[in-house]
């Protein structure tokens, strides 16, 4: 569920997302639950997940967000996302009352200098307190925290210095995700240049993160995501897992895309179209897309070689590659028995590059 309010726009950020506009909280809301009345019965009787994300979930006006959290269908996992200086201790017990059992709380760095440069305008006093609410929300929900990383200036230091405060947190789970300058964006334009001579070091910052979490107690089971493994619990996102593994998901909200069976389809990112639409008891406006086989299938290799998991190649003999297998087998960065697929540690480390070379991208080709 896609929630595109915000107190203010990072810079580099290219998500469908709104400053302010209070005003339209509960209405926007009370859109979003008759677009579930109105997909529902694509819905199982229990979910596997539910997802609020954003924009900033935890901005909305607190009846409102309360009002959602009611509405919703029950899940194994619900997570929220929130900004810290949103989340105080009383919305964390909130949440939790509400049946929230995981926060994705957005940290981008624990460095002013670098918050500033992103564009992430919190002050001093909120990004200190980052540092101590995880701890009081502990025994209530699972935390997990995403970063960025190869931010423009960003040096190793600066990046053992965050990867410090975030281990001294013991988060269950963290996302170190690179840093992307989207055209359009207030950052592309500012620091784009920047970040293209800067892409030769995205490769040591990676091993570095990768070094330094393995060596912490977490698996690196994704190619930008990690979970604690000493606690005996499986803590990886149940939710991020679900698109890893092509599973179908439901989208609501503007912008929102879902993706069921053989259709893909996109809601209008506008967000009066969306209520108008909602309030006269219509679907929003949306973009549809027939989903081929050999596209899934080739979205299916792709996804499914960012996980540390075997990939069984049973369906996916028609997009594979053979002889980029063979080859990448015989450099070290693929194993395979025949029967599932993997990237090894130094193939995950140039995932994209790998990927690309594995999957037979021409139609005209299968077709051959």
């Amino acid at each position: 569920m896609h929630i595109p309010f915000c107190s203010q726009r990072c810079d580099y950020c290219d998500f469908v997302s709104l400053t302010g506009k209070r005003d339209q909280h509960t209405r926007y809301v009370e859109a979003l639950l008759a677009e579930l009345e109105l997909e529902g019965k694509v819905l199982a009787p229990e979910l596997e997940t539910v997802y609020l994300g954003g924009g900033t979930p935890t901005f909305l006006e607190p009846e409102a967000l309360g009002a959602l959290l009611r509405g919703l269908p029950r899940a194994g996992e619900l997570t929220v996302e929130a900004n810290p200086e949103t989340l105080t201790p009383a919305l964390a017990g909130a949440l939790a009352e509400a049946g929230v059992n995981r926060v994705s709380l957005g940290a981008q760095s624990f460095q002013p200098r670098l918050l500033d440069l992103l564009g992430r305008r919190a002050g001093r006093e909120r990004r200190s307190s980052r540092r101590r609410s995880p701890r009081r929300r502990r025994n209530r929900q699972r935390i997990a925290r995403p970063s960025l990383r190869a931010s423009p200036g960003q040096s190793r230091r600066d990046l053992d210095a965050d990867l410090d405060e975030a281990l001294a947190l013991a988060p269950e789970h963290l996302s170190c995700y690179e840093l992307e300058a989207k055209p359009g964006t207030r950052f592309a334009r500012a620091h784009g240049a920047e970040l293209l001579e800067q892409e030769e070091a995205l490769e040591d910052h990676l091993e570095r993160i990768v070094e330094r979490l393995t060596g912490s107690g977490y698996r690196w089971y994704e190619t930008a995501n990690f979970a604690r493994v000493d606690s005996g619990r499986d803590l990886r996102s149940v939710h991020n897992l679900g698109y890893w593994r092509l599973h179908d998901y439901l989208g609501v909200g503007i912008g929102a895309v879902s993706t069921l069976g053989g259709l893909r389809w996109k809601n209008a990112p506008s967000l009066s179209r969306y209520l108008g639409a909602l309030e006269r008891g219509e679907k929003p406006p949306r973009e549809t897309e027939a989903l081929e086989g050999a596209t899934k299938l080739r979205e299916r290799l792709m996804l499914g070689l960012r996980l540390d998991e075997p990939l069984a190649l049973a369906k996916l003999e028609p997009v594979l590659d053979r002889e980029a297998l063979v080859r990448f087998s015989g450099l070290g960065l693929v194993e395979s028995d025949g029967e599932s697929i993997t990237l090894t540690r130094r193939g995950r480390m140039l995932g994209g590059a790998v990927c690309s070379e594995l999957i037979v991208w021409s139609d005209e080709t299968l077709a051959a």
